[in-house]
């Protein structure tokens, strides 16, 4: 039997509907022709000329690559094939003189996938919840929202401070949360994003928007102590009615929180907590070195 691994192309799409992964409404067909250009790759893994099993990444601030879109038929599982494939990603995604840092990201319960990513040499950095919610009242103590942050400099100063000197993880999209470096953090990005902070200048807020499907707003806030900040939730509040206001009902307030993080939140509070996702990452460096 020949197994040969392979980019996906445009006339490939009759043989992605094919695959029988048991994945109801799988997006991967809905939006194959964006996976397989741009910034994005899908790679294929054929056996005798049947397609298998498929995987790829997407580059995201120009030197991360975020590998996903593990799929495989349910008929050809246990014969090492995503194994096999997700090792074939990564060495494409560093072959890519750009690429700094690889990553997946996979929910908890996906054990399947994390043994794949293990074998593969990456190592898990933090696992979050991507809360969703329309309300925070629960968390407004009335307080007056922060001081908006319009300097340049000093919004480089902040993500210099909070995120890159420590290689924080900070979340770049909704879904997609990378070990804090400069290249994140663009001057056009910076002046696009709104920052916040408080009277005393000890706590800063980040809020952007986002689409998957939904609109959101995503707010970054670099500390665990959420939950006793006072003005910090009239903030986001302020910000998100601004938003629903230009994109209507199905806009959401997203937060990465970590376990530990959710847990401090009050009984009352309305957000949701689905299933947590583990982000796993390894840097060139440390690839090469495992030969």
């Amino acid at each position: 039997m020949k197994t040969t691994i392979r980019l996906l192309q445009n006339n490939d799409y009759p043989h992605v509907q094919d695959l029988d992964t048991g994945i109801e409404d799988d997006y991967v067909k809905d939006i194959f022709d964006r996976l397989i250009q741009g910034p994005s790759r899908l790679f294929g893994l054929f056996q005798d000329g049947q397609l298998v099993s498929i995987a790829g990444y997407t580059i995201y601030a120009g030197s991360y690559a975020m590998l996903g879109r593990l799929r495989s038929d349910r008929r050809w599982k246990g014969n090492g094939f995503s194994t096999s494939l997700m090792t074939h990603v990564l060495n494409a995604a560093f072959t890519l003189h750009s690429i700094k840092w690889a990553g997946a990201n996979t929910q908890e319960h996906n054990l399947s996938a994390q043994r794949v990513i293990e074998k593969n040499g990456l190592s898990n950095y933090i696992i979050l919840h991507g809360a969703v919610t329309k309300d925070t009242s629960a968390l407004e103590t009335g307080a007056k929202p922060w001081n908006p942050v319009t300097d340049l400099q000093r919004k480089r100063d902040w993500v210099q401070q909070t995120y890159v000197k420590s290689a924080q993880v900070f979340p770049y999209e909704c879904y997609y949360p990378f070990p804090g470096s400069m290249d994140l953090f663009q001057d056009h990005d910076l002046e696009q994003w709104a920052f916040y902070e408080n009277d005393d200048q000890t706590r800063v807020l980040i809020t952007k928007t986002d689409q998957k499907k939904n609109h959101y707003l995503h707010a970054v806030y670099p500390w665990s102590d959420m939950a006793t900040q006072p003005g910090l939730w009239e903030t986001i509040s302020s910000d998100y009615g601004r938003l629903k206001e230009q994109t209507g009902e199905d806009t959401y307030i997203w937060m990465d929180l970590t376990k530990e993080e959710a847990q401090t939140l009050p009984a009352n509070h309305r957000f949701e907590l689905p299933s947590p996702w583990l982000l796993y990452g390894i840097y060139k460096e440390e690839y090469e070195k495992l030969g």
